[in-house]
């Protein structure tokens, strides 16, 4: 694994070495946002390590945290939190086992801390990690929520309760009319394309949207997603799990109006 090195990102260093694949803090207000939310909760116990290949591009990074403050919909508390994990921009840092390196750290640390184990949500479809990889180390997954979501646990303490998800049909009653976008900085990739979509909602289909900036752990714990950091509601129904291009809501709104 000489072709790579793992940084453990920090307030004093995060816009050197950017994150999730940002570096320009000019020209990316996601990464400024990103940058803000990471100092807040840095001092709350969250981490970032990032994987640099030896050229100095960004090819992956595992992002965690105290169960209490989780950035999903979950009830975690007194286990390490797993928020996002990814390698590989380039093929060729697939599959050389840096996830896994990066996972077994977590581990370590949240042992060190006394915590009841390690949690993770994952999903069949796209934008978030697999299970695979989590269950070969153990990880057995203890809830589920639609469409595809999968809330996985390795346990250091028997004893302790499984984490589960909170109740997200009760959280979407809140959105029965009107289409809304809910979105957080803990995910930059929620910055993009959300002033196209709220356009095309007013010019193409004459809706007016309601934007909800999530401030914290707290309002993206009452998300109705299992995402957490961004979904868009359309009419009390989830129409997107997860950060879409213009052209995707598009053809999702489309499809919508002609029934």
């Amino acid at each position: 694994m000489s072709d790579i090195e793992v940084i453990d990102l920090n307030p004093d260093n995060i816009s050197e070495y950017g994150v999730c694949g940002y570096k320009d803090i000019k020209k990316h207000l996601e990464l400024r946002k990103k940058i803000d939310w990471f100092n807040e909760y840095y001092l709350k116990g969250l981490r970032i390590k990032a994987l640099l290949s030896e050229n100095g591009l960004y090819q992956g990074m595992l992002e965690y945290i105290p169960g209490e403050y989780a950035h999903r919909p979950v009830d975690t508390d007194g286990y390490m939190f797993i928020q996002c994990i990814f390698v590989g921009f380039r093929n060729e840092f697939k599959g050389k086992g840096y996830a896994s390196l990066m996972i077994d750290e977590c581990i370590s640390e949240a042992k060190n801390e006394g915590m009841n184990g390690v949690s993770v949500v994952t999903r069949k479809g796209s934008f978030m990690a697999k299970k695979d990889i989590f269950i070969k180390k153990g990880f057995v997954e203890v809830d589920n929520a639609k469409p595809d979501f999968e809330l996985l646990v390795l346990k250091f303490n028997e004893d302790a309760p499984n984490p589960k998800f909170k109740n997200m049909e009760q959280q979407l009653e809140k959105y029965k009319e009107g289409l809304y976008v809910l979105r957080s900085a803990q995910c930059p990739y929620t910055e993009k394309n959300v002033n196209a979509i709220i356009e095309s909602a007013k010019e193409e289909f004459r809706i007016d949207v309601t934007l909800i900036d999530l401030e914290g752990h707290k309002d993206v714990q009452n998300s109705p997603c299992a995402f957490g950091t961004f979904c868009i509601i359309y009419d009390g129904e989830i129409i997107s799990h997860h950060p879409i291009s213009n052209k995707r809501f598009m053809n999702i709104m489309n499809k919508k109006m002609k029934k």
